[in-house]
């Protein structure tokens, strides 16, 4: 059986940690991501729950982070509207929901997410980048999750 991650309330998501003194530089970039309607280019073929657009801040909403987000939305045009993140919100486009990591944490995705090629057409990158996942899984650098491979059938050794 193939779980529905999206139906369970999660969203496939990148962990940065990122120093509070940086955070507004990573939200200016952040803002980059998407075109001036508030879409990102390499979202097209992915819909559903588990592709929102989530970030995970400390305190979430109410933190002086998810402000400084917003401020890098506004000088770029208000490219993005915020909502607090409850977990099962919609893949609503130009939004992105401003999750609370103490109730919503991050827990490690599959190892077959790990170090894949750019999701738009014909942005393949070098093996040897392809190929780090494997490398880091059997040198224990890379944590498996726990999480199984879905439809693909790849598993960590595979990799």
């Amino acid at each position: 059986m193939v779980s529905d991650y999206g139906s369970l309330g999660h969203a496939e998501v990148v962990r940065l940690n990122i120093p509070s003194s940086s955070f507004r530089a990573f939200a200016e970039e952040y803002m980059k991501l998407f075109d001036k309607e508030g879409n990102r280019p390499d979202q097209f073929g992915d819909r559903g729950l588990e592709y929102r657009n989530v970030v995970g801040i400390p305190g979430g909403t109410q933190s002086t982070l998810a402000k400084e987000l917003v401020a890098a939305s506004l000088a770029q045009g208000d490219r993005l509207d915020f909502a607090k993140g409850k977990g099962g919100d919609p893949d609503a486009r130009a939004t992105a929901f401003v999750m609370d990591t103490a109730s919503h944490p991050f827990y490690l995705g599959e190892v077959y997410h790990q170090f894949h090629d750019g999701f738009n057409w014909g942005e393949d990158y070098p093996r040897e980048y392809n190929g780090l996942a494997g490398k880091l899984v059997k040198s224990k650098l890379l944590a498996d999750g726990g999480c199984p491979n879905g439809m693909l059938g790849v598993g960590i050794a595979g990799l």
